[in-house]
């Protein structure tokens, strides 16, 4: 006779996927900082092209996406009047664009805040010149954490009260 398989709920926590850490991603942005402080400073900066916007306009576009499918998921997950029920597969989607783009931006969070510690620190016109791209690639970054994580604490379905009955039946739940 073969063991049955464990139900969802005895599974342990790390098998299921969970909201996205805040200490992962500060993990993450502060790794990138300090590679980018270590990059930038091995190197002799004036030989280095100046700082390209388009990357700065990709992750600031991304954030603007983001906080919109929130928006519309959210409102679509409630069942607001006059918007169409949200497909769940969708939703799945939603979910891991989130949870990606929240790495992907704290990555870049910490690239761009330790490059512009870095152009703070450094006297010369190439870095005094490259100073409003990096600031502002910390203000996308920044932004595109934010969108992302809201983006996917909108892709919850809603407690009913039929869960919380059910909660408050099981032992050893809250």
């Amino acid at each position: 006779m073969t063991p049955s398989r464990p139900s969802r709920d005895r599974e342990p926590d790390g098998s299921r996927m969970g909201p996205t850490r805040f200490s992962t991603l500060l993990v993450a942005a502060l790794a990138a900082a300090a590679v980018a402080w270590l990059l930038i400073s091995s190197f002799y900066y004036s030989g280095i092209p100046r700082l390209p916007w388009l990357p700065v306009v990709t992750l600031a576009a991304l954030a603007v996406l983001e906080a919109y499918a929130a928006v519309n998921t959210r409102g679509r997950i409630e069942r607001k009047p006059g918007r169409e029920p949200v497909n769940p597969l969708l939703v799945a989607r939603f979910v891991v664009l989130a949870k990606a783009s929240a790495l992907a931006g704290a990555i870049f969070l910490g690239f761009y805040a330790g490059l512009t510690g870095w152009l703070f620190v450094e006297p010369t016109n190439a870095a005094i010149e490259d100073r409003p791209a990096a600031g502002a690639g910390t203000l996308a970054s920044l932004a595109l954490v934010a969108a992302a994580l809201w983006l996917e604490r909108s892709c919850r379905v809603p407690e009913s009260d039929d869960d919380a009955d059910d909660r408050a039946d099981r032992p050893g739940q809250r």
